[in-house]
Order: C-alpha cells, then structure tokens, then sequence
C-alpha cells in the first residue's frame, strides 16, 4: 500500500491511498465467506457454493463491493498511522479507481488537530478579587444557619408574608382537573417563590379555611407551559419563629460553646470559600490571557458538531428537566435567538481552543497521570454527578471513557503550569501566590474539562 498526505488547510488533508489487489485477498476471501452464508443455490449444501458460481449467479461486483467495505476501513487506519496524523472525526472517502485483479485507489479527507506553538507565557499578569470578608457577610451566614433552625407555631389570624400555609391546590386547564394537578397539605412559605406565579398575593390575607382562585402558568407535569386556574385552601396558617442568636443557639447549631465562637467559624468558612472562588477567577482569567496569545484554527465541522450537541444538550436535558422549551429560556433570559447562537458559537469555539492548547501543553511539559490522580478526579466527578464512586467507575469503564478522565487531569495540570508562572493580583494590588496545588488542579480540571474534539477523536475507530 502506497499513500500520500495533501493538506487542504491547517485543521483538513487529503489521503491518497493506492492499494495492490493481493492486499485484499483477505478481505475478498470473507466477502465470498458471507455471501456464502447468506445465499442458497441449488445443487450446493448451504455455505458451500464455489466462488466462480457466486460470480456468475450475483455478479463479481457484489463480492468487490463487500471486499472493499471491509477493507476500507484497515487501509484508510494505517494510511493514518503512516502518516502520524491525528485525526478528528469521520472521513469523507471517495473510491477513484477499482480495477479487478489490478489496483485499488481511493482518497480520504478528514480533519486533523491543527499545529499548535505555545509562546512563552511566563508574562502573563491577571487581576483578581481581593478576599474580603465584612461583618456584614458573617452576618448573612450566621442570620441563613438561624432560619435553618426555625420552628414554626399555628396562629389563628390572615397569612402573612413569612408564613408557613399548609394549602391543598387544584389545576385546571380549559375547564377541565389535570391528573396530575391536584395535591393535598402542601407546606409552601409564603414569599419564597417555590410553587406558582401568583399563590403569595392568592394565599396572604386568607385565613385557615379560606379558598380563592388565581391563575397562573404551569412550570412542570402534562401540561407544563399552559394557563391554568387554580383553586388553593389554607389549610392552616403558621408563623416562623427563630431562636435567640446566643450561645444557647450557637450549642444547637454547631459543635462551639459561644455564638462569638460560631461567628469566627463562619468568618473563617466566607474566607475559605472566597480564597478557592479566588483561585478560580485566577484560572479562568490565566486561561483567557494563554489563548489570546495562541493562534489555534479551529475545524469547522467539529466546531459544528459541538454547537449542535450543546444545543441539544441545553434543549433535552438541562430545559427539559425545569418544564421549559428554547422559546421559553430565552425570554427569561431576555436573549434573541441571535445572541443565543452567538454566545453558543463563541462558547463551543472557546471550548475546542482550550483543549488543543492545554492537550499541546501537556505534551510541552510532558506531564502524565498517575493512578491517584485519577482517582481523586473519579470521587469529584462522581460527587457531581450524584452518582456513588463505584457507579460512576463502572459507567466509565463500560462506556471507554476513561481515557478522557485522563484528558481532563492532564489538561487541569497544563493549565496549573501555566498559573503557577503567570502574575496573580488582587484588587488591592496584592501578589497572590496560588500555591494550593489540590484546589489549583481540581479548579483548573473544572476549566479544562470540555473534550469535544477528543469526542471527535472517538469517532473515528472503524
């Protein structure tokens, strides 16, 4: 086999393979192999019939046909290899010339990772939020722990804003009770924006017993989307009570004695919180500034390909899951279709340069994954997911994902090289030295975790 590499822009090339008829004599043996098994012919046991029959009763050119789409495959990948070429996709094969018993030609065009120099980046300056925490902040925090700890006790009075309703509710749409909207002794605080549009101003006012009638759009269940009336009963009405902020609640709410002892613990935690939201402004802005400086081509049928899957994504999963269609999300959103296809254009194309330079990083530096690593990564992914390590392990591994688990650390230890030479100020022109290498990786994999093209890559097996 003889092939040749042309290349049609910095992300494309064109193969030309030329290939000796002997070189699929395998292939041509398992065509006649399986139409064996797939025709009967009278005279001949079944799996038995000679190849010059086969010939002459379905043609050569039926057997040409399956030899060559079963040897496709094996040519174009080592005619890939030869040429250490890393291909992105599926090819575009075109067969020029077939020539029984002579030569078989065909050209292959396909997209490749583009050639990338990384340029020093040891220049790189960013500025971040400076740490700050008011006692205006430890005040919020300690004020959310005390609701969290609020008791309620039954009034007989009108509901107010705050207020606890016990409500049984019922949905009609065009006249008729939805199945699935009728629910009895609903616990919903008033003014918390957890249920309809409309029930705050329905329910306050009413006291327990009282009924009254609103409508309001369907957020979820069969007809999500749609005006409903609704007909809500208090059932009864509840005031919240909090408890005294002193050292009787700091003993109930936490492991401290004092509230002064509980007040420095959520400082420290606001401080924690902000240094790790600081280390990721830091890598995310490192991350903006290296890509500036990179000239990185993007495929375009990749880039394609990955605005198609985050649409599609956004629409079946993530809307899908909150009752809401495209239409809908960009009118909260308060977004034109336009902008929604730029900012996810712009989005997918940012996503495919981050990787191509980080994966080029990687190689520069040549940095490798070890087990621990990964593992780390695993119980992080996994605890995002919702899934237990174990379940999360077993979906990688039976769906071959684990080398893209590897991509992702590799790919948040690049982006850690890159932070740990680059210039890190806070807003009060304080030098920041990020040197949490766990928060640093685990926050740089968060920044690098986006693997359209090496999805691409996957593509290409066969």
């Amino acid at each position: 086999m003889k092939s040749a590499v042309e290349t049609l822009n910095p992300t494309r090339v064109r193969l030309t393979v030329e290939v000796p008829f002997e070189e699929l004599k395998d292939s041509l043996d398992a065509a006649y192999k399986k139409i064996n098994q797939q025709v009967t012919v009278k005279g001949f046991r079944k799996g038995k019939v000679p190849a010059r029959v086969i010939d002459q009763r379905f043609g050569r050119g039926a057997v040409l046909e399956e030899a060559v789409n079963d040897a496709l495959p094996k040519f174009y990948t080592d005619a890939v290899n030869e040429a250490e070429l890393s291909v992105l996709g599926q090819p575009e094969v075109d067969i020029t010339e077939l020539k029984d018993g002579e030569t078989l030609n065909f050209t292959a065009e396909v997209d490749i990772r583009p050639s990338i120099e990384i340029p020093d980046f040891s220049g790189i300056e960013v500025e971040v939020d400076a740490v700050e925490v008011t006692d205006e902040d430890v005040d919020k925090a300690v004020e959310e722990l005390r609701e969290r700890f609020a008791s309620t006790a039954p009034v007989e009075r009108a509901a107010e804003d705050g207020d606890v309703v016990t409500i049984d509710l019922q949905a009609k749409v065009d006249g008729e009770v939805l199945e699935d909207g009728v629910a009895d002794g609903v616990s919903y605080t008033i003014g918390s924006g957890e249920l309809l549009d409309g029930i705050d101003d329905a329910v306050k006012g009413l006291e327990a017993g009282g009924e009254t009638t609103f409508t309001s759009e369907l957020k979820g269940g069969s007809a999500a989307g749609k005006e409903a009336e609704v007909t809500v009963k208090v059932t009864q009405v509840a005031k919240r009570e909090l408890p005294e902020l002193d050292d009787e609640f700091a003993q109930l709410a936490s492991e401290f004695d004092t509230i002064e002892e509980l007040r420095a613990d959520s400082r420290k935690r606001l401080e924690n919180m902000k240094q790790y939201d600081q280390a990721t402004q830091a890598q995310e802005r490192v991350l903006e500034k290296l890509l500036e400086l990179v000239e990185v081509p993007v495929p375009e049928k990749l880039l394609e390909d990955e605005v198609n899957t985050r649409k599609h994504n956004l629409e079946h999963h993530q809307l899908g899951q909150m009752g809401l269609d495209l239409a809908k999300y960009l009118e909260i959103q308060g977004k034109s279709e336009e902008e929604f296809e730029t900012e996810t254009r712009e989005a997918a194309v940012k996503g495919i340069k981050t990787q191509f330079v980080l994966d080029e990083l990687v190689k520069q530096e040549k940095l490798n994954v070890n087990q621990e690593e990964l593992t780390e990564h695993l119980m992080r992914r996994a605890a995002s997911s919702g899934m237990s390590p174990d379940q999360f392990a077993q979906a990688v591994v039976e769906g071959g994902q684990v080398p893209l688990l590897v991509g992702e650390v590799a790919r948040g230890k690049a982006l850690a090289v890159v932070v740990e030479k680059a210039t890190v100020k806070d807003t009060n022109g304080e030098i920041i030295d990020l040197d949490d290498e766990e928060d640093e990786t685990e926050s740089a994999e968060a920044s690098a975790e986006e693997t359209p093209a090496e999805s691409a890559e996957d593509k290409t097996e066969g």
